[in-house]
């Protein structure tokens, strides 16, 4: 199985540092063509405004929304705010691709990142995974179609629909192979 992990910026080589771990090949995606041959995609994080421009530059707005059509994607931190319909205080254009409200930034500034545990809940068993901030977004809404699986406190930070996982954390800076393996499970399930 082949997944891509786009590569424009961000800690890319990271998800595919867990997909190598995961026995799964991991293709860089940096343009539309890269996309062939993929069951699924990660959009991780860096800076959204940047990531939106490249990919209209590119040619991979458009094409990335044509892929969820019949393949799972997984926004990270930015990536949820690109997957997201609603970006309530930056005019970011997202793809559309879940129905959540996201908030970038909202926990503050990158001297405000932290590590906490969180709670996934996947199915009938809920696991302890380690969360890790930087200047995270926060989902605000929750739209019908639209299920929460993983909380920190009372905050929902990690979403997914059919063919969409959404998450405000770092799930490749953490030693635990949980969260791609949902991922993983999701494409082939």
């Amino acid at each position: 199985m082949k997944i891509g992990v786009l590569a424009l910026q961000g800690d890319f080589y990271l998800h595919q540092k867990m997909l190598d771990r995961l026995g799964v090949e991991a293709a860089a995606v940096k343009t539309p063509q890269d996309l062939q041959g993929c069951r699924g995609l990660i959009i991780p994080g860096g800076e959204s405004t940047t990531l939106v421009k490249l990919l209209k530059h590119i040619k991979l707005y458009e094409q990335i929304r044509v892929f969820n059509r019949d393949h799972p994607i997984f926004g990270t931190c930015a990536g949820a705010i690109l997957v997201s319909s609603q970006v309530s205080n930056h005019p970011v254009e997202p793809l559309g691709l879940i129905d959540i409200a996201v908030e970038r930034n909202a926990y503050g500034t990158q001297i405000d990142s932290f590590i906490d545990r969180i709670d996934f809940r996947a199915g009938d068993e809920s696991v302890a995974v380690e969360g890790v901030f930087i200047r995270a977004p926060k989902i605000i809404r929750v739209g019908e179609g639209v299920r929460s699986i993983a909380f920190h406190k009372n905050d929902v930070v990690m979403v997914e629909s059919e063919r969409v996982l959404a998450a405000t954390f770092h799930p490749e800076l953490s030693e635990s192979m949980v969260i791609h393996e949902y991922f993983l499970n999701k494409i082939s399930g």
